[in-house]
């Protein structure tokens, strides 16, 4: 059974369990407490970032994250302004992980 759960809520715990493991994440714009969507943004070396949206797949129910712009940090932050001025309920989080996805694949994220 899949529970929803508020965003800020989310993100909240979200933020917690980067904290737990060490890595350094922002909330570069807070959305919709209750239903905002959500972007994280991975902040990679070399000026490269990652975009990912939370979607939600009607077929399974689930969760899921998918890629929305990958590239130079500053091509990926003004994409992101124009989500942002789109849906100003939307949040948008950055998270330094030269490494990997930000946690987004672990348990209990990778399915948002």
């Amino acid at each position: 059974m899949n529970v929803r759960l508020a965003t800020g809520v989310w993100v909240a715990a979200y933020l917690a369990r980067l904290r737990a493991v060490g890595l350094a994440a922002y909330i570069v714009a807070k959305g919709d407490a209750t239903a905002g969507a959500v972007v994280v943004k991975l902040v990679r070396p070399a000026g490269r970032a990652k975009a990912l949206a939370r979607q939600f797949d009607f077929d399974t129910g689930a969760r899921l994250w998918r890629v929305l712009a990958e590239g130079d940090e500053r091509e990926v932050d003004t994409m992101l302004a124009r989500e942002r001025a789109r849906d100003p309920d939307l949040w948008l989080i950055d998270v330094e992980d030269a490494e990997g996805m930000g946690l987004l694949d672990s348990e209990g994220l990778a399915e948002g």
